[in-house]
């Protein structure tokens, strides 16, 4: 019943900007944790970026701070992802993720996934 669309992932070139977006559709009673992960050719899956709960500030990995910037509309259940200063080891597969109750166990969230957006960056 639950779906998560993303979209946004583009190629650009080293130093460019790209915004991702994912929003959450279907019936459930309340979105808590919200990020952004990310999986490179031959690489493990990693956080890239979090609001843990709403109103708390976002944690970002090393790699990213100072370039990328989470924030959410809770009003369209959507979350974004603004990166900037974009370089070739960005390149990789993006995927959002969001903790989720259900009406029918409004206090059991679960994790759900996007489809993975490409964000490729090369010259």
């Amino acid at each position: 019943q639950v779906q998560l669309g993303e979209s946004g992932g583009d190629l650009v070139e080293p130093g460019g900007s790209l915004r991702l977006s994912c929003a959450a559709s279907g019936s459930f009673f309340n979105i808590n944790q919200v990020a952004w992960y990310r999986q490179a050719p031959g690489k493990q899956r990693e956080l890239v970026a979090v609001i843990i709960t709403p109103g708390r500030a976002p944690d970002y990995a090393d790699s990213v701070k100072g370039r990328y910037t989470i924030s959410r509309d809770n009003a369209k259940n959507t979350v974004y992802l603004q990166m900037n200063n974009l370089k070739p080891e960005d390149t990789a597969v993006y995927y959002c993720k969001m903790t989720i109750a259900t009406m029918d166990q409004k206090f059991d969230y679960k994790p759900y996934w996007g489809q993975g957006t490409q964000v490729t960056v090369s010259s």
